[in-house]
Parts: structure tokens; C-alpha cells; sequence
């Protein structure tokens, strides 16, 4: 079986500022946009068969300036609608739910745009996109790369392990990395977490 690599976007004043970074569509800061030029050496040597991204700006221009041209945008790629904690931090929420964590607790209903989702409802996501790769993955060929969000990556590496859209919290994802999903002897495993060439 090829790879699946996942590549978080670079940095957004949103990511820098621990807000809460939906759908809400926010540029890379100077910074994210180093950060995605720097993944470029990584993908200069390979020939992924597919390279999916979500359609947020913030991921597309990321897969630009790394290199992964031809980038196919998933809708099913975009990050988990925090509803009506978009745009908030975890700490202001904390203010008033001391014990507060978005992989047990949720997020209340936003506005029409931002109606939220929980976990399951990512998880959902996930297993479609990793459905849609797996013919790929199954082909011994260059492979598929991700392009997308913290949230949601931690949640399909999760389904990809096989385990609950909510254990994505052990999987914590830097900005501007990549991350390796691999197999061993049959079976899902993490190959590499959180690098930056």
C-alpha cells in the first residue's frame, strides 16, 4: 500500500491567536506563507497520484507554494464547524466552562453559516475522504497527500486508525507540517507526526 501524507496549512493570524478557525476563510500570515514555502523540498522528489485539499484559501495556498500542483479541492476537507465558538479561543471559552473541550463538549449552534458539527459529523467527513483515497493508497503508486485543517486532519487520522472521531485529541498538529499515514503488516500506522523538512 502507497502513503497517505497530511499537510496542515500554514500559519493564519486566527492559528497564531488559538481562535477557533472554521469556515471562516483566513489568509496565511507571512509566517504561514513561509511556512508552506518551506514544504516545497519535501514534495519536490514526489509524484503523488492525487492530491486532495479543502477549498479554504488557507489550505489551496498552502498546496501551491509546497509544490502540489493540481490540487483537487473536497468540500469534505474543510475544518470542523465550531458554530457558535468560531472565532472564539479556548481559554475565552473556559471563562464560563471551566472544563471545556471541544472533543467531549461540542460547540453550540453558530449563525446560518456556521451552524457547527460534532464529532461524529467530522468523522463522517473523514470516512469519505478516506474512501475516496483508498483506490489510490491500494495501488502501490506515489501515494495521496491531504491538504487541510488541524482539527479535522487529527479527526481523519483517528478514522484511519480505526478508532472514534473524538480521539483525534491525541493527535496534536503544527501548523506547516506534514504527517505520514502508512501501514505495517497489514495493518494502519503512524509513520511520521508533525515533521517540517
Amino acid at each position: 500500500m502507497s502513503d497517505l501524507l497530511l499537510v496542515r496549512h500554514g500559519e493564519t493570524e486566527w492559528s497564531a491567536n488559538g481562535r477557533h478557525t472554521g469556515l471562516t476563510d483566513v489568509p496565511l500570515t507571512p509566517n504561514g506563507v513561509e511556512e508552506a514555502i518551506s514544504l516545497a523540498p519535501y514534495f519536490r522528489d514526489r509524484r503523488p497520484d492525487l492530491v486532495l485539499t479543502s477549498p479554504l484559501r488557507r489550505a489551496v495556498v498552502t498546496a501551491e507554494l509546497a509544490g502540489l500542483s493540481g490540487g483537487v479541492p473536497d468540500p469534505d476537507l474543510c475544518e470542523w464547524d465550531y458554530g457558535g465558538y468560531e472565532g472564539v479561543t479556548t481559554a475565552e471559552i473556559q471563562r464560563t466552562q471551566p472544563s471545556w473541550s471541544l472533543w467531549t463538549d461540542g460547540v453550540p449552534p453558530g449563525d446560518a453559516e456556521h451552524p457547527g458539527e460534532s464529532a461524529d459529523q467530522v468523522g463522517a467527513r473523514a470516512d469519505r475522504a478516506l474512501a475516496r483515497v483508498a483506490p489510490v493508497l491500494r495501488a502501490d503508486g506515489g501515494g495521496a497527500v491531504v491538504v487541510a485543517h488541524g482539527h479535522f486532519l487529527r479527526v481523519l487520522t483517528a478514522r484511519y486508525l480505526g478508532l472514534p472521531p473524538a480521539d483525534g485529541r491525541l493527535f496534536l498538529l503544527r501548523t506547516g507540517t506534514v504527517s505520514v499515514l502508512s501501514t505495517e503488516h497489514g495493518l494502519p500506522v503512524i509513520a511520521g507526526w508533525n515533521t517540517h523538512p
